[in-house]
């Protein structure tokens, strides 16, 4: 039998990004039709654009369970997930995951690139009268940027009452289901302060 304990699986840059995220897209989503918060809309764009560049850095050379390699996996992979949240006997087939399972992979990279596309086409449109047709652009990729995070939260809910285990609070305190040898070493607090100042200067950068 598997002997799962409580591990530390998500980082610090992890948590904050996460959640940062969150909270500058509903504050970006509130602000996007208000011509008098437009300065504030073209600042927590480029904040979210900041923590999206950031992640996909940190994808490639933070901790385990945050990188990349870790959590994409192919089509096959994707539907047997799904297929063991929606067929209980099916269960027992699937692998466990500690960090972030398939269908959560591919939920992860499709908000990172709406995300990027989203805030460059709005600073683009942000320029100036000639690239006002770009707006039109952005706001459709904002909206299909909502409807994935609602997909992700959806499947997060899901898989939470399935296993057992509540995922949200796991994003908040970096600790989750798992066997000792998955746990990750460190949770890189100090990279903290780096995110929060290059996400400053995104938001900063954006509104020239």
């Amino acid at each position: 039998m598997i002997d799962h304990q409580k591990i530390l699986v998500w980082d610090w840059p992890v948590r904050v990004g996460h959640w940062l995220l969150v909270i500058l897209f509903a504050l970006a989503w509130l602000t996007g039709d208000s011509e008098e918060l437009r300065l504030v809309h073209a600042a927590l764009g480029g904040a979210l654009v900041g923590i999206l560049l950031f992640r996909v850095l940190w994808g490639l050379i933070g901790t385990y369970h945050a990188r990349f390699a870790s959590f994409v996996r192919g089509r096959q992979a994707v539907w047997g997930y799904i297929a063991s949240l929606l067929i209980p006997s099916s269960r027992s087939q699937e692998p466990e995951y500690a960090g972030h399972n398939a269908a959560a992979g591919w939920a992860i990279l499709a908000l990172l690139g709406l995300g990027l596309l989203t805030g460059v086409t709005g600073w683009v449109a942000y320029q100036g009268e000639a690239w006002e047709g770009l707006g039109e652009v952005h706001e459709f990729l904002a909206s299909a940027m909502l409807g994935v995070a609602l997909f992700h939260v959806a499947g997060v809910a899901v898989s939470s009452l399935t296993h057992g285990e509540n995922l949200t609070w796991a994003m908040f305190s970096g600790y989750k289901l798992g066997r000792p040898d998955e746990a990750i070493a460190n949770a890189h607090p100090l990279a903290v302060p780096l995110l929060l100042a290059w996400v400053t200067v995104c938001a900063w950068w954006f509104t020239l």
